[in-house]
């Protein structure tokens, strides 16, 4: 068993341990733990957060994929009973087997599996009351974007369609080991009872919004073409020459919309 100093990150695991007591003390306060909250923290590393949050629920519930880790935690944590330990890939982790409908997830999320691993978490909204993540700051500012921005994608629509989304402070690389190249942020995403834009069918925004930035240079005409007639585009009050980047939410649901009700047609 490695003690949890000597752990040495595993880059395949995009392991970054945070290290600054000062900044760990901040993302604390802003996730502000209560007694009873049903805390869930993916990729708890060392246990830098899962200490402090241990100190103010009744129990805590933590996603580790790395088994050298896991058992140091055990230790770290000297087998406190609040503390359970899921060893499980969080990509993979059916977050409804938790039986909650109010779950607050947190964690330092690992950079290389960041994107998927909040496309999963979507998945689960109905029962997320709120998420707060540790990403890097390009990911949140992705997550954060207006329309117009060249970081407004599909990582923007996907989320701000079900969440309201919220970049909270940057933090330096010094405050980790080993240091990342770039600054991270932390984001904090709360689940709408619905979605922001009346929608018919999920699945149909995420085929538009793939498609629309699968070749960001393309007009909306030319990247939607083998889904939506430009003669349909124009029906919904969008200009067909535009490019994705530059469309509202809204336009992307407008477009999901009348594509699900044209496949619903040719059935």
């Amino acid at each position: 068993m490695t003690h949890p100093d000597k752990h040495r990150a595993r880059k395949r695991f995009g392991q970054n341990f945070l290290h600054d007591p000062a900044v760990i003390q901040r993302i604390v306060d802003v996730i502000n733990p209560q007694r009873h909250d049903h805390i869930v923290e993916i990729g708890p590393g060392k246990g830098a957060l899962t200490e402090l949050i241990l100190e103010r629920v009744d129990k805590l519930d933590v996603i580790e994929i790395d088994r050298d880790l896991v058992s140091a935690l055990t230790t770290t944590i000297n087998n406190d009973k609040r503390l359970i330990i899921h060893e499980a890939d969080a990509l993979k982790l059916d977050f409804s087997q938790f039986n909650q409908s109010d779950l607050r997830i947190v964690g330092n999320l690992p950079y290389n599996i960041s994107t998927p691993l909040l496309f999963h978490l979507l998945a689960y909204k109905d029962c997320i009351k709120d998420m707060l993540f540790m990403l890097q700051k390009e990911v949140v500012n992705r997550i954060c974007a207006e329309p117009g921005n060249k970081q407004y994608g599909r990582l923007t629509i996907m989320l701000q369609t079900y969440c309201d989304v919220k970049s909270l402070f940057i933090i330096k690389p010094g405050a980790f080991s080993p240091s990342p190249k770039v600054d991270s942020a932390i984001v904090r995403l709360t689940p709408l009872s619905k979605p922001r834009f009346e929608l018919s069918d999920h699945e149909s925004l995420k085929v538009i919004v793939r498609e629309a930035f699968s070749q960001r240079r393309k007009t909306i005409r030319n990247a939607l073409k083998k889904l939506i007639t430009e003669t349909e585009i124009e029906k919904l009050s969008i200009a067909p020459e535009i490019r994705a980047e530059n469309l509202q939410i809204s336009d992307f649901v407008k477009l999901a919309n009348r594509y699900h009700q044209l496949k619903i047609n040719t059935l």
